[in-house]
């Protein structure tokens, strides 16, 4: 019988038994915030794989204006319990949002977030492209960003979460550093490439308002799921270091009656000595710089 192997791009290491990891200042904690801010096409083009809009043919007004709303209201409502909190964000960034909404990209640069591509569009996705699209779509990506805020991109969470078996490689080659579609763990694994290195920085389907609210939850799980998500790996943390993300969506954790929860979720974590408040980016520099190579050659003893 034909048998399934594990991906080889990532070495399974048990977390119990890996070099430990010190944060910076002592933190049993990474913490990094990352609003999704997103960009979708009215009229987006089916790729013959993945539809946008599958509920009816397009325009679908509905769900295009139910995520527009995230820009026109969400994200400075959200904005506001952010900066309560001192908040530095990795924005999970669409691209495009940079030449369509000029005052969202001002009020981010105002607070020198990090911005990672997720994509031009969230309505394009990266496992119908061929490589030279792939590699064509990561100098896109990078010049975007470059010329609209002076910044070099650092790492991806794909165009909703897309991507393709050479995604890594293309990614390293571009030199990006983090790939954040790697859900696999609560500390930074280095991913295997052709050339140079390529680490993830964990980001979460589970405390992640996308998941919770459009599946099985209200406000006040995503609170006590947060908090009782931090209070383990804060407790894990004081033996090795953990990564914890919160990911949110304008549109979702930006609705008037959901908001507060953010607020009692960051109230909470923030509330806590011994977590770094840090970006993706801020992360994958200091594991590489800190941590990675111990981190492989651990694994390598691993798996030969």
């Amino acid at each position: 019988m034909p048998t399934s192997l594990p991906p080889h791009r990532v070495d399974y290491s048990p977390i119990v038994e890996r070099p430990p990891i010190r944060w910076p200042g002592g933190a049993r904690v990474a913490l990094w915030i990352s609003p999704n801010v997103e960009h979708y096409e009215y009229l987006p083009t089916f790729d013959g794989q993945r539809d946008p809009w599958p509920r009816m043919p397009y325009p679908d007004v509905r769900e295009y204006s139910y995520c527009d709303y995230g820009n026109r209201v969400g994200f400075w409502r959200m904005l506001k319990s952010l900066d309560r909190h001192k908040i530095r964000c990795t924005a999970s960034l669409n691209l495009a949002v940079l030449e369509h909404y000029p005052e969202v990209r001002e009020a981010m640069m105002e607070r020198d977030w990090e911005f990672m591509s997720h994509g031009v569009y969230n309505t394009r996705y990266l496992s119908s492209m061929s490589e030279e699209d792939e590699r064509a779509f990561y100098r896109q990506c990078k010049d975007l960003l470059r010329r609209h805020t002076g910044k070099e991109l650092k790492g991806m969470l794909g165009p909703a979460i897309s991507g393709t078996d050479r995604t890594p490689d293309l990614m390293a080659e571009a030199g990006l550093i983090y790939h954040a579609d790697w859900m696999h763990d609560d500390q930074p694994v280095p991913i295997r490439v052709k050339s140079g290195r390529l680490m993830s920085v964990p980001y979460s389907v589970e405390t992640n308002d996308g998941v919770i609210f459009r599946s099985y939850g209200d406000g006040s799980q995503f609170t006590r799921i947060c908090r009782d998500q931090f209070d383990r790996l804060y407790e894990e943390g004081a033996v090795s270091g953990r990564v914890m993300c919160i990911a949110i969506h304008p549109f979702l954790t930006g609705q008037p009656h959901r908001i507060r929860h953010l607020d009692s979720a960051l109230d909470y974590i923030m509330s806590h000595d011994g977590v770094w408040q840090a970006t993706a980016g801020e992360i994958a520099e200091y594991y590489i710089a800190n941590c990675y190579d111990a981190a492989a050659a651990h694994a390598a003893g691993i798996n030969g």
